[in-house]
């Protein structure tokens, strides 16, 4: 299947205020700054231009060498917020902002209120296994009702959680996969009713879950982002086609979202990904419209331009 205009629903923009987060939250001794280059070596990445229009910029050159109309990118962390607003700012609407959003911090939902008023985000970001909480607690409760009010999208992370940048900095891994579980979800989506909530990486690993969920409530879509190696975890270790291929059948095509999970240069966006994926969807049977939908289509329904 040949190569197509795309809209990627998954991308982090990890500028520079997220490395320096990182750096100040890392329990290794030094100097910061030194630390930061140290871990970039490591990773075998560019760091980020500290100028926040620089690194737009650079990401908007990415999206025309590879026909990206659009793309969600991410504030990874809260401290990276400011940039990130700032950037989608000055991007003509191609870059769609969200923030990640922890709702068990103490200014959880004052910080929501901003991100999605006068910073001008347009979706939220969560991540149960990590914050230690479960999407239906009580604390997720104002968040979504901000959520619901602004008709901003929440990703709720489920399955399996890695982040080599932190491994890298030295900070402890505390993901806790008893809060990962898609099945957490139905209390909050039938609850609200009016948010659409997006479960990335087909469920991370909990696949049959993340279809149960999908048949049960009518409001999560899901997202194809990342390289998708949870594969290997699931019994029958399923061909991305034969996720596809799944997928479709129970969410239908209108509910799942491209992304690619792209975050970092000098890899840039991935079109390796993106390629991978129209093939394994045209091996999966889907049909023009389809991938039409999957590849755009629906990120431009959920968040008109």
């Amino acid at each position: 299947m040949a190569a197509m205009r795309t809209q990627d629903a998954h991308t982090h923009f990890f500028s520079r205020p997220f490395f320096d987060a990182l750096a100040q939250a890392s329990p290794r001794d030094g100097d910061r700054a030194a630390l930061i280059e140290e871990v970039a070596g490591k990773a075998g990445l560019q760091l980020p231009d500290p100028d926040v229009t620089t690194h737009r910029d650079r990401w908007l050159a990415e999206m025309d060498a590879d026909d990206v109309e659009r793309m969600v990118t991410f504030a990874s962390l809260p401290p990276e917020a400011a940039a990130v607003s700032e950037a989608a700012a000055g991007s003509n609407g191609r870059l769609i902002p969200y923030t990640l959003v922890n709702p068990v911090a103490e200014n959880a939902v004052a910080f929501t209120e901003k991100a999605l008023g006068s910073m001008g985000f347009r979706g939220l970001l969560t991540f149960p296994a990590m914050h230690h909480f479960s999407p239906s607690d009580e604390a997720m409760t104002p968040i979504l009702e901000l959520a619901a009010a602004h008709g901003a999208p929440v990703i709720v992370h489920c399955g399996i959680l890695s982040v080599k940048l932190r491994d890298l900095f030295g900070l402890p891994r505390p993901y806790d996969l008893s809060f990962a579980h898609p099945l957490d979800l139905v209390p909050a989506a039938n609850r609200f009713p009016g948010v659409t909530f997006v479960v990335p990486h087909f469920g991370g690993g909990f696949f049959s879950e993340a279809l149960m969920l999908g048949m049960q409530c009518e409001n999560v879509c899901v997202d194809t982002s990342s390289g998708n190696g949870w594969t290997a975890a699931v019994p029958g270790s399923p061909s991305l086609a034969e996720v596809f291929r799944a997928t479709l059948d129970v969410f239908g095509a209108e509910r799942i979202l491209f992304g690619t999970d792209s975050s970092t240069f000098p890899r840039g966006w991935r079109a390796d990904v993106r390629d991978t994926q129209l093939a394994a969807l045209e091996e999966a049977g889907a049909n023009a419209d389809q991938v039409g939908q999957i590849m755009g289509g629906n990120l431009a329904r959920l968040l008109p331009a």
